[in-house]
């Protein structure tokens, strides 16, 4: 019973290499129109993370000039003794 169950995992084993190592068929090629159409996508999302950025920036500096920066940044008398 031993030596069918070893054989058995040895041949379920020797099948999972095998497997993995099975080579995939390439990708159709793309065509012009899906081309335009991934990259139009890709500049979208690139322009619209520079606005999600530049939003959280400016929200960043009004936060810094209104709790510490802005008028108080200005060297106070009792910082200079």
């Amino acid at each position: 019973m031993k030596r069918v169950l070893v054989v058995l995992l040895a041949g379920l084993f020797a099948g999972v290499i095998a497997a993995s190592h099975a080579k995939l068929p390439p990708a159709p090629a793309k065509s012009d129109a899906e081309k335009t159409a991934e990259a139009e996508k890709a500049a979208a999302a690139k322009a619209k993370d520079a606005a999600d950025l530049t939003k959280a920036q400016d929200k960043a500096v009004a936060n810094y000039k209104k709790n510490k920066g802005g008028a108080s940044m200005a060297p106070s008398k009792a910082a200079k003794k």
